[in-house]
This record gives C-alpha cells, structure tokens and sequence, in this order.
C-alpha cells in the first residue's frame, strides 16, 4: 500500500501544493473528521431531503447499497479531507437526483410512457477504445448520448428545462470536471472530461447506489464485495428510468450508451432491453491492464491518503480483469443468447481506418452513412487528436505479473476475435 508520502505516487500524480497544505492540516482532525463531514446514510438523506424539500426518493431498494456504501468509505477509503468533501458531494447529489426524478414522474405520468427503442450499448473492456467509438458516434444526430452535465443533472425541478437551467448545470458539471484535473493534473492525459461530453452509464446507474463508479473513485473493497454478488436490476431500472426522463425532455429517435461495466451485468442489461444492440470492442488485454490501474490509481488519488495497489489489480488486471470479460462471453455463447444483437470491433481497425470501421457498424446496425455524418465524424477526428492532452504513460511491467502466464490467460479469446498482440513496454 502507498500513503501520502510515497515518492513515486507523488511522483506520478503530483498534488498541487495547496491540496497538501489542506489535506495535511485536515489529518490533525482525522478523530472528528466523521462529525465534520458525515457520511452516514441517515445525514445524507436528511440533507438531500432539506435540499430538494421532497422525501421520496423513489423505490426502496437504494437503502442496502447506500449503507453498505457509507460504512465502507468511513471505515476503508482512508479519505482526505478532499476526499471526504467530495465523496458527500457525490452522494447528496445522487440521492437529490433520485428525489426529484420520483416527484417528476409523479407530477408528470408521461415520462413512463417513453419508449426507449433499440438503444446502442458500447461494451468492451476498459481503455479498448469505446470512448473514442462513442464520441464518433455520437456525432450522427439520429443517436443521442447522454452527456455528462445530464447525468450530473438529470432533473430540474418539475422536470421541465429550461435555457437558464441547462446553462447553470453545464457551467456547475463543467467546473467540477475543472476541479478533478486540478486536483490530479496527470489524470487529464488518460481520460477527457467536459460537461458536452458523452458520459458512460455507471453515471446513471450510480443513482441505484448499485454502480462501479463508486469502485472507481474510492477504496471501498467492502462495498465491491457486496457489489460483485449484487443483484443489478434496479440499477438498470433506474438508468431506464433516466433515459425516459431525458427522452421526455428532449425527444430522442434512438439512444448511444457506453460503459465497459456493463460487460459483467448483461442479463440485466437485456431484461431491461430486450431489443438492445451492443457493440462489443476488442484489443489485446495486457496493455489495457496497465494503463487502467495507472487511471484508477489516479482516481483513488484525489480522494484517499493511501492507495492500494494490489487492490486495483484484483479487479481490473488479470484474473480480475478476465473474470470481466469472460461474463460478456459467456453470456454470448449460452443457450438462448441474443447473438444477432452483437457486433464486434477490433481496436486496431478502429484506431487504423476509424471511419471505415465506423461504415462496418453502421451496415451490422442497417443505418445509413450519409456523407453528412461521414463528415461529422472526420472533422471531430481532426480535432480530437490522440494524446491531445499529453502521452498516458503506464507499463505492463510496472504491474508485477507474468507476462507469459497472462498471454495464455487470453489466449483463446485473443484468437477468437483475431486480436493481435501489441507490443510491450
């Protein structure tokens, strides 16, 4: 485990000097930090009562994730003052979201008779290219994704929008986004944040409190435990649920989601949708491992005094890694599975020719790529460079695993979908 003083963390994820003025002061008040910043489940929920003045927060089963949530970031994450501001923040958040979406679907019966039709699931592990996809995608007009100041903000109050609301919601999701490369500067060259930018689901699904993003943010191993056996229908009832709203607000022809959590949870995800069509990509794991440990250790750095390596690699590198991406196929491969609601995609094709691979899609999806949208695509390539934000540097070898052992871990899959191996640093 590495704590705040360790040379190579503070190294690779530098702190600005006032985070460790503020941070280091704050540990003199450890004893009452809990008092201080609370985070129990009881004062979360009479603050986001108070906040929104409604005490509906929808469906009860929110209640077991949200306390076993609560207990282990006040007993694992081991959270900076910065961290700790942060992690309640999010969470009063969420639960005034949860309030304000039950009191507009109440107020407005509507919104429950959207049809959500045929949505686009982006699947595959993380770093294989399903950010890039879904931004290129995004740019079709006929397919909508949820941005980020959305999912932070789904709900106005009644539900209805308005120009003065979207600005200042844009502007409150846009400087919050500001605030975590400030906070971490090296996290903005492994992954671009805005408030106009596509959002992956686990933002929606975390108004369930049944979600990776909370693995993603803090150390809270004991709340992951309960997750990995969690049933996951309300989270993806409350991401419908989300979807319907946005819909009614803005009508949608058809929905473009992403999210490489949605690997292990597909038999929800279809219970959901039974008509959805995913798009799973491809790409040789042992790079992605490295560079999505060195993501959530950046992560984990905003928020926690420690970070626990070993513990990032459980889930996110080999064993745990394969676990992930065995479920999406093992759910492919049993009886009875959707398989013509699948498409693959090769990472190296798509970062090759992204727009050929793209016209691949689009015939798999039978949509039409237009010139207009062929267009679109290209000039947001022109300005979305790789690297444009500086070069992510991370190594297999930094990992401590065997590179032989984890070759044949993949093997079968990596020749199943023909994904060549990448070279190693």
């Amino acid at each position: 485990m590495t704590g705040p003083n360790d040379p190579d963390l503070a190294a690779a994820f530098a702190r600005p000097d006032w985070l460790l003025r503020l941070n280091s002061v704050a540990r003199d008040l450890a004893p009452s930090l809990n008092r201080l910043i609370p985070l129990d489940a009881d004062s979360l929920l009479e603050a986001a009562a108070a906040n929104t003045g409604l005490d509906d927060f929808g469906a009860d089963d929110f209640h077991e994730p949200l306390g076993v949530l609560c207990r282990s970031l006040v007993e694992e994450a081991d959270a900076s003052l910065m961290g700790q501001l942060l992690a309640r923040g999010d969470l009063l958040n969420l639960l005034e979201n949860r309030a304000r979406l039950a009191a507009a679907r109440a107020q407005e019966p509507a919104i429950g008779q959207e049809s959500v039709r045929q949505p686009i699931f982006i699947v595959g592990l993380p770093r294989s290219g399903t950010s890039i996809l879904h931004e290129l995608l995004a740019q079709d007009p006929r397919l909508r994704a949820p941005l980020s100041w959305e999912a932070h903000s789904p709900c106005p109050p009644g539900g209805h929008r308005d120009p003065d609301w979207e600005r200042a919601c844009i502007e409150r999701a846009e400087n919050v986004f500001t605030f975590w490369n400030q906070l971490v500067p090296a996290y903005a060259t492994m992954h671009e944040m805005g408030a106009r930018i596509p959002c992956e689901c686990i933002w929606l699904t975390a108004h369930s409190l049944r979600s990776e993003e909370f693995l993603g943010r803090n150390r809270v191993p004991s709340y992951g435990a309960w997750l990995a056996s969690a049933d996951l229908t309300p989270a993806y009832a409350i991401h419908r649920e989300l979807l319907e709203l946005l819909q009614w607000q803005r009508p949608t022809e058809r929905w473009l989601l992403k999210a490489p959590s949605h690997m292990v949870a597909l038999p929800a995800l279809f219970a959901q949708y039974p008509d959805a069509r995913i798009i799973q990509t491809h790409r040789d794991p042992l790079p992605i491992m490295g560079s999505s440990v060195n993501l959530l250790r950046a992560l984990c750095w905003m928020r926690s005094e420690s970070v626990d390596p070993e513990l990032i690699k459980a889930s996110f590198a080999g064993e745990g890694l394969a676990a992930r991406l065995f479920a999406s196929l093992d759910f492919r491969d049993a009886p009875g599975a959707p398989a013509d609601a699948f498409q693959d995609v090769r990472f190296a094709d798509l970062m090759a020719d992204p727009l050929a691979t793209v016209a691949g899609i689009y015939q798999g999806l039978d949509l039409d790529f237009s010139q207009a949208v062929e267009a679109a695509m290209g000039d947001y390539l022109a300005h979305k460079p790789r690297n444009k934000f500086g070069k992510h540097d991370y190594a297999f070898a930094d990992l401590g695993l065997d590179l032989a052992e984890e070759r044949e871990r993949f093997a079968g899959y990596q020749a199943r979908f023909a994904v060549a191996s990448e070279g190693m640093a």
